[in-house]
Order: structure tokens, then C-alpha cells, then sequence
């Protein structure tokens, strides 16, 4: 009888934890405030639903673009909001070679590998590790050994932290199981601090704290050079509006700058964002050696939240990074990670008015 009992206590416990896990795993929308500061999250794809900012008249607006419903994201081709892995950007020919052997991985992006491939994890739905409406929320995230054919299984997670009323940061974490495999993740969040819905982001000044670029081809890929941003359109040391220079490139920006203070593990400013109708500023630090700077010149025309069509230019991303392609460039930063150690990458932004 004794054992029967135990039995029956046993299958509660089991089912009992099942239960849980399910829960954990459902798709919801969390929300993390602190006084007229919010941000909305999803655990499908880890993604940044919105944020809420006021402007220098305190009216609250939301300056990241997006869609109303997760079947919308789930059917997105933009990345709205979404954290971007395993490997974020670009890998030619969809392969790289890693200890003596050749990886081959699933191609998206023409011949190239785009973010991970076509079901990265911009497109899996992460586990609820611990939520706290006034401070946090940690997704978590087990990437399997061959998954779009990157080697070995990995642990990923990422927490989106409120820091008093005005800093969102967000840490990504990844440890690797049982092989040596890239690792490059990175934030796709579209901003437009005019508000959303308000249109081209040409009059917003930007800086970008970096003296290089590493340029591409005509698939986007680096072609392994790093060149100075000096007497270019690329230049953003100081700060000035996205428009000025704008004619002078064809499609507008994509390209990943070299930050200019770059040490491994050092943590430094690397973007300012100032629109002047709303007086909105973001400031945006990281420990990543790289940032991809992208006007969304191939954005539109998508209907967005509240049925607002987005078109192309609508808003700017500044996703902090590792080189793209790096894993077929021995000399850009290694963003090969073994068993043994981890993965950190850390983004704190900073909003304020002027």
C-alpha cells in the first residue's frame, strides 16, 4: 500500500512538473514597468513587443516598430524586436570550417546563411525562467547539436532588466554542451523615437562611436578588409542627422562598425540616438566589438501595429555584435565558444529627454 502511495505521489510530482514546463512554454506577453516606462516582451523568439517612452512633454509614445498579434511574428521576415541567433548576420555560403571539419548550414539569404538560418531562434518559442514585473524577465533557450547545422548543443538565455526608470539592459548568455560552435547573438529592435508610427527616421542625429567599418560585397558579405570611416558617408563620430550623407549611398546604411574603444569584455558607449520633436535621446553601451547600423532599407511596405503601414526607412537598428561572417575570417574577432566556457553579451540602453 505503502508503495502504491508512493507511486501515486511520484506521477503527481511528474505530471505536476510537466504542467509547469507547458506553462513556461506557452506563448504569452509579459510586461515590465516602472512608472511611465514600460516594455513588452514575448518569449516567441525573445522578442521586444514594445517600449513605451515619454517625450520631453511627458506623452507617452512607442518607439519600437512591430505587430499587433504572434501570428504576425510568427510569419514576419523583418526580425521585428526578435533576439537573432545562433550566429546573428551573414555567413557565406551557408558554411565555415571549425577544428578541421566543414559545417554546412541552411541556407536563407540567397546562397548565405541570414541570422541563424530559416528557423533560428528569432523563430522558437524560449521557456519563461523567472519573471518580475519591476525588474525582469529571463528567457531561456536549449539549441540542439546539428540545429540549421550548427555544431553541438547550447544553452541560450537572455534577460531584459529594468534599471531605475529609464535603462533597459539586455544580457544574452550562451554555454555551449558538448562541441566548439559559433556564437553571435544579437537584439533586431526597430526604433523609431518619434513613435512608431510617425514615419523615416532622416531627421533623427545619430553617433556611432567607431572610426571603422568592415565592408561588403554585393550579397552583404564582409570582403575581409576594415577601413576607415574618415571622408565617407559612414562617418558618424559626431553626431548628425541619418539624412545628411544619405544620397551618397545607394540603398542606404547596412554595415557593421568597428566600435572604436574595443576591448574583449570592456564595456563602452557605442551609439547615440537624439530626435528633436520629441526630445527623446537613447544612449546605448555594450561589451561587442561590432554594430550593425541598419537604416531598414528593406523594410516596407508591412502593416505594423495598430494597421500602421511601415515602409522603407521607418526606423533604425543598432544591433551590437561580433563581425559578420567572422567564422570565415580568422582575423576579425573569434566568436567560436568551446565547452567549458560561455558567452556574454551585454547591451544597456539609456533613455532620456532634452
Amino acid at each position: 500500500m505503502a508503495k502504491i502511495r508512493e507511486l501515486c505521489l511520484f506521477l503527481l510530482l511528474a505530471f505536476s512538473i510537466a504542467r509547469v514546463s507547458e506553462a513556461r512554454s506557452e506563448i504569452g506577453v509579459y510586461e515590465l514597468k516602472r512608472g511611465n516606462f514600460s516594455v513588452k516582451l514575448t518569449n516567441y523568439g525573445a522578442i521586444v513587443v514594445s517600449v513605451f517612452l515619454p517625450d520631453r512633454n511627458g506623452k507617452l509614445d512607442d518607439v519600437v516598430l512591430g505587430f499587433d498579434s504572434i501570428e504576425d511574428y510568427k510569419n514576419d521576415t523583418a526580425y521585428f524586436g526578435a533576439i537573432v541567433g545562433r550566429v546573428a548576420n551573414r555567413i557565406k555560403g551557408a558554411q565555415f570550417i571549425l577544428n578541421g571539419k566543414k559545417y554546412k548550414l541552411v541556407p536563407n539569404d540567397g546562397n548565405n546563411t541570414l541570422h541563424g538560418g530559416p528557423k533560428g531562434f528569432s523563430d522558437v518559442v524560449w521557456q519563461v525562467e523567472n519573471y518580475d514585473t519591476d525588474t525582469h524577465i529571463t528567457f531561456t533557450y536549449n539549441s540542439t547539436n546539428g540545429e540549421e547545422g550548427f555544431p553541438g548543443d547550447l544553452r541560450v538565455s537572455v534577460t531584459y532588466l529594468l534599471i531605475n526608470t529609464n535603462k533597459l539592459s539586455v544580457i544574452m548568455k550562451a554555454t555551449p554542451l558538448s562541441k566548439a560552435t559559433p556564437v553571435n547573438l544579437a537584439s533586431h529592435t526597430y526604433w523609431n523615437l518619434a513613435g512608431h508610427s510617425s514615419g523615416d527616421v532622416f531627421s533623427h542625429q545619430v553617433q556611432l562611436l567607431a572610426d571603422k567599418i568592415t565592408p561588403v560585397d554585393k550579397e552583404l558579405i564582409p570582403t575581409g578588409d576594415i577601413l576607415s570611416v574618415k571622408g565617407t558617408p559612414y562617418d558618424f563620430l559626431h553626431i548628425h542627422e541619418v539624412k545628411s550623407k544619405f544620397h551618397e549611398l545607394p540603398n542606404g546604411y547596412d554595415i557593421n562598425y568597428v566600435l572604436k574603444y574595443e576591448r574583449d569584455g570592456h564595456f563602452h558607449k557605442a551609439a547615440v540616438v537624439y530626435e528633436s520633436k520629441s526630445g527623446r535621446k537613447m544612449e546605448l553601451w555594450t561589451n561587442q566589438p561590432g554594430l550593425q547600423f541598419y537604416t531598414s532599407n528593406m523594410l516596407g511596405p508591412v502593416k505594423g501595429k495598430g494597421g500602421v503601414t511601415y515602409n522603407n526607412y521607418g526606423a533604425i537598428c543598432l544591433e551590437t555584435q561580433g563581425f559578420p561572417d567572422a567564422v570565415n575570417h580568422p582575423h576579425f574577432p573569434s566568436q567560436i565558444v568551446k565547452p567549458g566556457e560561455s558567452y556574454e553579451h551585454v547591451m544597456v540602453y539609456r533613455f532620456t529627454t532634452e
